[in-house]
């Protein structure tokens, strides 16, 4: 099965939706509430922060995990050695955002969490019992008054030649957190690895929004729902001279809440950090 394109409008809607997470790891919905021209906006002002020197008065915080990460310091995906050809800033309402940024920022953090908790009631509802009867509280209410949800301002740059030989954009890599949520980007590069090994471009189209499991909804579920590996390749021609902008927001539940008899949030979280290089 493909990542299935769910109009988010149509009855039916949520049963299909769940339908293509439980068996890719992914969905994309259309007609969805979140605006195009606000992604559009973000992606064109924080590629204009991208390019100046200021960036460099928000290096992150490397306890609270907020703010700057350079090229230099950034991800390397586990079972990797080069690290992504990638610049980020880490967004959360409580850290550090320039001023002139802050407000529409904010304003996408907001509503992108609302809809995501519309999202986890429809992956409950669709839950058979013996899946849903493992949560350890109903799934919308595990990101209610989190502070730890992170929203993720990434720039991929334009190539110059002198990249590090083997290293791409994102490495194959699962996400961390519950679900993510993300607006298809500016330009093309994400892939999914289908149950057969295979790789398979995710629809990117303007105005797609891009929805994928966690490690911990994966945990949290007793496998039910796969954390599916995922990468964004190297542009090829043309293309390499372009900025790649992306924008996910990486659900995560309070630091309490209980995942499974192994983990909470927070004793998951910090075993893959430190598992990333990033503690």
């Amino acid at each position: 099965m493909d990542v299935q394109v769910v109009d988010y409008s149509m009855a039916g809607a949520s049963e299909k939706f769940v339908e293509s997470l439980r068996e890719t790891g992914f969905a994309v919905l259309t007609n969805h509430p979140i605006q195009q021209q606000l992604v559009e906006s973000i992606y064109n002002n924080w590629l204009d922060f991208f390019k100046t020197e200021e960036k460099h008065s928000f290096t992150f915080d490397p306890e609270k995990q907020d703010g700057y990460f350079s090229p230099d310091v950034s991800e390397t995906a586990k079972g990797h050695t080069k690290k992504d050809i990638k610049e980020y800033y880490h967004m959360y309402p409580w850290g550090r955002v320039p001023v002139e940024l802050e407000e529409e920022i904010k304003d996408y953090y907001q509503r992108a969490s609302d809809l995501a908790g519309e999202l986890l009631g429809w992956i409950e509802k669709h839950s058979p019992e013996e899946v849903s009867g493992k949560f350890s509280e109903p799934l919308p209410n595990m990101i209610q008054g989190t502070p730890n949800t992170l929203l993720r301002v990434l720039h991929y740059p334009p190539f110059t030649g002198e990249e590090e030989p083997g290293a791409i954009r994102a490495s194959a890599h699962e996400d961390i957190n519950l679900i993510t949520i993300l607006p298809a980007a500016n330009e093309p590069g994400l892939q999914v690895q289908l149950k057969d090994g295979t790789w398979a471009d995710v629809p990117c189209n303007c105005g797609n929004l891009i929805i994928n499991i966690g490690d911990m909804l994966q945990e949290a579920s007793g496998g039910y729902f796969p954390s599916t590996s995922h990468r964004v390749i190297n542009p090829a021609g043309g293309a390499q001279k372009n900025s790649r902008m992306s924008l996910p927001l990486f659900l995560h539940p309070r630091s309490d809440v209980v995942l499974s008899e192994r983990h909470t949030q927070h004793s998951y979280l910090i075993e893959r950090l430190k598992e990333l290089g990033v503690i």
